[in-house]
């Protein structure tokens, strides 16, 4: 179970990153502009973010597996269209169609997990599911650079149809089906929540493009606002509420949100300049570029399945409180190093301590989540979370792009460093406040006693 739903979220995650070094190749390919450049990235991230939700709602109502499987299908499915798009429009519309099968396959592959352990056991399999995710993430310039210099930017989105072929028998053959409480879907909730997200999420990936003050952007960001208030006045006095409010009423729930979103903006948006940062700041070629972040994966695979274990215990407060500190800590000391010709020995020290932070903060911030609220809540308390991870991360690209912009440019090596730095600072703040947020998270949060009368495992196969 942990592997094959490690393998699907390791396959989402990747594809969040994986493109970042492939752009000035699909560029030189496709003729593309700037602005469709941007849009090869924040399609998938913004139908991920506006479909997760629904995805997890799908899943308590029609069955885990089943739908995590048609996620994997689909996701594979448009991974394939991506490697065939003959132009950028091509591209994108396929983006959007890989980012609505992460969606499903995202929030289930969380859920079925948590099922699939108890509480006691639960923190040490979200600590290797999320070691495992944050070196996709990590990780995913990396290979998008060894794959675009060794062969093509198409082969990136190839990787996965092998993958996805393998795990959707498998998945189907070995894991067992499990749902939510079994109540009906909030379809009024699901309309608002979407309508919130799209709303929010295009507001702030066109503000750098149309202008914070234009009519589109205001007018998004407005929209979005009058839905999110929509949604939580409808949740009130909906006879199956998508998402019980009450789940905010939990410390550990409420907290361990605020501090994931905290996290992954802080997290998303400095990846997303050091790619960059080592291509147009220092000069390397794609793949070196991804070989110099490795300093920033090197302790995912071992810091998150100990910070996992560790909450077990100890609780999920001490670890989340100081790997987002120690993020800060690491992002703060880049941002004052780094120059067009430091040597990166002198980058490897804060790039490991920021690596080191995120890992142990994010089991950690999971386990509060979960583990505040009853087994068949879980599908719901998923989505929530990783609709806010997926929504920190695209703030966290538009508040460290302000900085950027603010700062520097691309007019050269000193400009783009310039801009770099005061971006990075812009993420040492953010993990900082996650930091603070991850305060609030109880000492304990030991998962609810399940009502006896709901199973939340099934025999259906």
């Amino acid at each position: 179970m942990l592997g094959l739903a490690s393998a699907g979220s390791v396959m989402v995650a990747l594809d969040a990153t994986v493109v970042t070094t492939a752009l000035s190749r699909i560029r030189l390919d496709l003729g593309t502009s700037m602005a469709q450049l941007e849009w090869t990235v924040n399609a998938y991230s913004l139908s991920f973010a506006v479909l997760l939700m629904t995805g997890a709602v799908l899943g308590d109502r029609f069955g885990r597996r089943r739908v995590f499987t048609a996620g994997l299908a689909l996701f594979t499915a448009a991974s394939a269209a991506c490697a065939l798009a003959p132009d950028v429009n091509a591209l994108i519309a396929a983006r959007v169609v890989q980012g609505a099968g992460a969606a499903l396959v995202m929030p289930l592959a969380m859920a079925l997990l948590s099922a699939a352990y108890p509480p006691p056991d639960r923190p040490k399999a979200l600590g290797l599911f999320a070691g495992l995710t944050g070196l996709a993430v990590v990780g995913g310039p990396v290979v998008g650079g060894a794959v675009t210099q060794g062969l093509a930017w198409e082969w990136i989105f190839w990787l996965n149809v092998p993958i996805g072929l393998v795990i959707v028998p498998l998945v189907l053959r070995r894991v067992p089906e499990s749902r939510g409480g079994g109540d009906g879907a909030d379809a009024g909730g699901l309309l608002l929540v979407t309508g919130a997200a799209l709303g929010l999420v295009w507001g702030l990936i066109r503000s750098d493009a149309a202008g914070w003050g234009s009519a589109e952007v205001t007018g998004t960001l407005a929209a979005g606002a009058v839905c999110a208030v929509a949604f939580v006045a409808w949740e009130r006095v909906a006879a199956r509420p998508m998402v019980p409010l009450e789940l905010f009423r939990l410390r550990g729930f409420a907290a361990g949100n605020a501090a994931g979103v905290f996290m992954y903006a802080s997290l998303y948006g400095a990846l997303f300049f050091a790619a960059q940062y080592f291509q147009t700041g220092r000069g390397d070629r794609p793949l070196a570029a991804g070989l110099h972040l490795l300093a920033w994966t090197a302790a995912v695979t071992v810091v998150a399945p100990a910070a996992g274990r560790l909450v077990n215990r100890i609780g999920a407060r001490p670890p989340a409180a100081l790997g987002l500190a120690l993020q800060a800590a690491g992002m703060g000391w880049l941002a004052l190093a780094a120059t067009p010709s430091v040597p990166y020995w002198e980058l490897v020290a804060p790039m490991l301590i920021a690596g080191a932070g995120v890992s142990m903060a994010m089991p950690a911030a999971q386990s509060a989540v979960l583990n505040a609220v009853a087994p068949q809540q879980i599908g719901k308390a998923s989505g929530v979370f990783n609709t806010g991870r997926q929504l920190g991360g695209v703030f966290g690209v538009a508040a460290l792009a302000l900085a950027f912009g603010h700062a520097g440019g691309y007019t050269g090596p000193s400009a783009f460093t310039d801009g770099f730095a005061a971006a990075t600072g812009v993420g040492a703040a953010l993990s900082l406040a996650g930091a603070l947020a991850a305060l609030s998270i109880p000492t304990r949060t030991p998962a609810p006693t399940p009502e006896p009368t709901t199973p939340v495992l099934t025999a259906d196969r």
